[in-house]
């Protein structure tokens, strides 16, 4: 097991650069590679663990990868898919395991989904369900609410599915499996959920919009065509929600950075918006759109005032450990509402940043949708990161104030493998034993 621990910072002014690539666009390019109609090209694919066995898993059912450099050309099987003669290992990843069952359950063959023990305990009835009520043949253990899953490949229904959850992952898992059928599908969600996957089949050819309803929820038209989509070229920019935790480090110290050539789509900046809302200032330098907007963003830390935050909880979900954080150092009490789902992430969030706060000295109350948190100092602590990644990088920014140690930081590494080296060039950081 890997140990960190992080010295406190000083006052910093920086432009951070080689903050790693979107995770969710990654997953999406390899996935999305095995349907287009000819070679893709894809630069800055994110090599975390996460976003690597999704692209194995690809490369299994028959998607050829050549890399050069910081491309990979992806070049789609002339057959289609594959079915493959091994247990397919989405490692650590839901999304990944999550749009694998919709994108195989109309491909023809025997596919088998397992992760690592801890997506192995991550809820999967939720897109099981709908997608066997199509005619999709997936079951999974304990009564389908868990992996490793069993997919037979069938023959698909058109639909309208109502979800009561905001999830891009049970929405995008629908959209890939609608493409396997012949009709007109709609898909409803409460709160509109990330849309990395519309944006980018739109952009391969795919009939697809999304409307507004009446109730405030969003509706997706997916209009299916039985034809290969087209291939794409794509540069994924830095990921929000990486770039998130150095905004973080900013307001912490009271320092400034510019993070270099983030994605800036609505639905990803949330968080930013948030922190703009405790008293941060934030900028945003909008330099090119082609699947999606993409810039840089200044932040300025200063002093924090408290926030209650319950709406749009979707579209910052995985920043919410990052933001406990603010509210440690933040003037007055906080609170996150509405965000139940934190329970069922890589760990149970909403106790795993409770207990660690407590740990660095700040009082915290727990509740089943969310936490509070009275503002305080934060002290020198050992963390538990839970095997988790955004717990460990959200204390190890925490750390900055006070210093810190993190135990099981080796999770880091699934979805940010250079955040420690960044990390490296405000403070001191120091690694113990081996990730196992």
């Amino acid at each position: 097991m890997r140990i960190t621990t992080i010295a406190a910072a000083k006052h910093f002014e920086r432009e951070i650069q080689g903050i790693a690539t979107d995770k969710s666009i990654s997953h999406r390019a390899a996935m999305f590679a095995l349907l287009a109609n000819g070679r893709c090209e894809v630069s800055g694919y994110l090599m975390g663990e996460d976003t690597l066995h999704t692209l194995n898993i690809a490369r299994t059912l028959g998607l050829q990868v050549e890399q050069n450099g910081d491309t990979l050309t992806l070049t789609p099987p002339q057959a289609g898919i594959q079915e493959p003669s091994c247990v397919l290992d989405c490692g650590n990843a839901g999304t990944g395991m999550r749009l694998y069952a919709g994108l195989l359950s109309g491909v023809k063959g025997h596919f088998v989904l397992s992760g690592d023990v801890y997506l192995n305990a991550r809820p999967m009835r939720r897109v099981i369900e709908p997608l066997n009520n199509i005619g999709a043949r997936i079951w999974g253990r304990e009564n389908n609410a868990y992996a490793p899953l069993s997919i037979m490949g069938s023959t698909l229904q058109p639909f309208y599915y109502k979800s009561h959850i905001a999830s891009a992952q049970v929405k995008s898992a629908m959209i890939l499996a609608s493409l396997h059928t012949h009709g007109v599908s709609r898909f409803y969600e409460p709160t509109l959920s990330r849309n990395h996957t519309e944006n980018m089949l739109s952009g391969m050819g795919v009939d697809i919009s999304t409307k507004e309803c009446a109730d405030g929820g969003y509706e997706v038209e997916i209009n299916a065509q039985d034809k290969k989509l087209e291939s794409f070229h794509i540069h994924i920019p830095a990921d929000p929600s990486s770039a998130f935790y150095f905004a973080v480090a900013a307001c912490v110290v009271g320092a400034k950075v510019v993070l270099k050539n983030v994605l800036l789509n609505k639905t990803r900046i949330e968080a930013f918006k948030v922190l703009e809302s405790m008293g941060a200032k934030i900028a945003y330098i909008h330099q090119s759109a082609t699947y999606e907007e993409v810039g840089d963003i200044e932040v300025q830390g200063g002093a924090l005032r408290a926030i209650k935050v319950s709406e749009k909880i979707a579209w910052l979900i995985d920043e919410i450990p990052a933001l406990s954080v603010c509210f440690a150092v933040a003037k007055g009490y906080s609170e996150v509402r509405n965000a139940k789902e934190l329970r069922v992430k890589e760990s149970d969030r909403i106790y795993a940043v409770v207990s660690n706060l407590r740990a660095m000295g700040i009082e915290c109350e727990e509740f089943e949708d969310g936490f509070g948190v009275h503002g305080g100092e934060l002290k020198k602590a050992r963390i538990n990161s839970f095997g988790d990644h955004r717990i460990a990088m959200s204390f190890a920014i925490a750390g900055l104030s006070c210093g810190v140690e993190i135990e099981d930081s080796g999770c880091i590494d699934v979805s940010f493998p250079n955040f420690l080296e960044l990390l490296s060039h405000i403070t001191n950081v120091t690694n113990y034993g081996e990730k196992v």
